[in-house]
């Protein structure tokens, strides 16, 4: 007996009708009736039967039909394991990534992926998360990892997104036991037109604007300022992760996490080592979150938290 007739059918079997079986394996539907007579001169067997305009099984048809299924669907499990050995033996995974998740957890999970999967080939490309799904999207990269606020808009029809931790804003100051309003007259680093609006926003929850007199959007650069005693400004906790000055301090600001994201694009199953980085950057967030930026972060003891504020999406900042 030949595979091919025993999927023919099956699948006959399953819709009842020549036709739909044809739809279904993209075969004509003499094809389809070809491959049932070879099975019958194979077996030795009647397996349909005319009735009217259609057709249906015999029950020697029936018991070989029942048989087919289970031999078609292990083949189709052992076709799909293969596959996923294969994938994670010499698989590719792209990952277009923004810099401060690119310097904190990508790096870790990146060893994590190379120990356990040392076949995995993966390719990093550092730009905005914006410019990361157009990559996404166009199918330049596999996997983009962003980040988005609660109350920002959700990305286009298509994208699948696989949350990864909860990203606080800091108030960066000198100073510990810091809240925003304490430097309503202080100077304040901000970076460009986009990437101050976080700062901006929960600034004016407090009760006032802030003086910008410094722009970067370098983490290095931010702290080193604020460091020298130029005036004070706000960073993600990846940030603070990926490098902490030396006589700073950092208090959260309640209410003001982003969301970090690992996007994909399509219909899903992912290819192997697509969904093998995935669960391994799942584990490492989950990690990194308890840790970031943990005991260095001051919390205002006795004072009540400041005001949620509202935050850019993905293509409003960079680190």
């Amino acid at each position: 007996m030949n595979l091919t007739h025993l999927r023919v059918l099956e699948a006959v079997a399953r819709h009842g009708s020549v036709t739909e079986a044809a739809k279904e394996l993209h075969y004509s539907q003499p094809s389809v009736s070809h491959h049932l007579g070879r099975l019958e001169a194979a077996t030795g067997a009647r397996l349909v039967q005319r009735v009217g305009r259609g057709i249906r099984l015999t029950p020697e048809g029936e018991l070989l039909a029942l048989r087919a299924s289970e031999i078609v669907g292990r083949v189709d499990a052992a076709a799909v394991e293969l596959a996923t050995r294969v994938g994670l033996r010499a698989g590719r995974v792209r990952v277009a990534g923004f810099q401060t998740v690119l310097s904190t957890i990508v790096p870790k999970a990146a060893a994590e992926l190379s120990a356990s999967y040392p076949g995995i080939e993966l390719n990093l490309v550092d730009v905005h998360p914006v410019e990361g799904l157009r990559m996404l999207r166009a199918g330049h990269v596999d996997v983009a990892l962003v980040f988005r606020h609660a109350d920002a808009p959700d990305e286009e029809e298509g994208f699948r997104l696989t949350h990864l931790l909860d990203d606080p804003l800091h108030l960066i100051s000198r100073e510990p036991d810091q809240r925003l309003d304490d430097h309503r007259a202080s100077a304040w680093v901000g970076g460009c037109e986009r990437c101050r609006a976080a700062m901006i926003t929960a600034c004016e929850r407090a009760g006032f604007t802030p003086r910008i007199a410094y722009s970067s959007d370098d983490m290095v650069v931010t702290q080193s300022l604020v460091a020298a005693g130029m005036g004070v400004g706000t960073l993600p906790g990846l940030a603070l992760e990926a490098h902490r000055a030396p006589g700073i301090h950092a208090t959260e600001i309640a209410g003001n996490a982003r969301q970090i994201f690992a996007a994909t694009y399509g219909e899903p199953p992912d290819p192997p080592a697509t969904t093998a980085l995935i669960e391994i950057l799942e584990a490492t967030a989950h990690a990194v979150a308890w840790t970031t930026p943990g005991a260095h972060v001051e919390r205002p003891s006795g004072r009540r938290p400041e005001g949620r504020s509202v935050a850019p999406t993905e293509d409003q900042t960079r680190s």
